[in-house]
């Protein structure tokens, strides 16, 4: 089972990240947060939720995306946990600034469900090959 956490302010965006999701024939579990103080509160109070993948916007009002991955980084008990920047954003210095920060990945929001099953396909299958090279402990 691979435990997603996905924190996007937009309800269609979360829509169609669970449709991809479902569509790529894995066993996975989707949790979701509409905004940045909301997940890190989930990530905070529920200290046996531990998602495999957290995926994250950038662009969110209360906290941004870019705030909320400082304080994923700051708990110590999702410090291996990839974070995959999730945005509309390309803008080179966003992709550098989050990699310095402690994303893994950068995933511009594709235009079509299938570009994302097949990135989010990539994603996942990277991750499980580094993970069986190297295991966390």
């Amino acid at each position: 089972m691979v435990r997603c956490f996905l924190i996007d302010d937009d309800a269609d965006d979360r829509e169609i990240f669970s449709i991809a999701l479902r569509g790529l024939a894995l066993e996975t579990e989707l949790h979701t947060a509409s905004n940045g103080v909301e997940g890190i509160q989930i990530l905070k109070d529920q200290k046996d939720f531990k998602p495999d993948f957290v995926f994250l916007d950038l662009n969110m009002p209360k906290m941004s995306g870019k705030e909320c991955l400082l304080e994923i980084r700051r708990m110590p008990h999702l410090d291996v946990i990839p974070v995959i920047i999730y945005s509309t954003s390309t803008q080179e210095n966003d992709i550098e600034e989050t990699k310095e920060m402690g994303a893994k990945h950068f995933l511009p929001k594709p235009v079509r469900i299938k570009d994302l099953e097949i990135s989010l396909r990539f994603i996942l299958q990277k991750e499980a090959v580094e993970y069986l090279v190297n295991p966390k402990s």
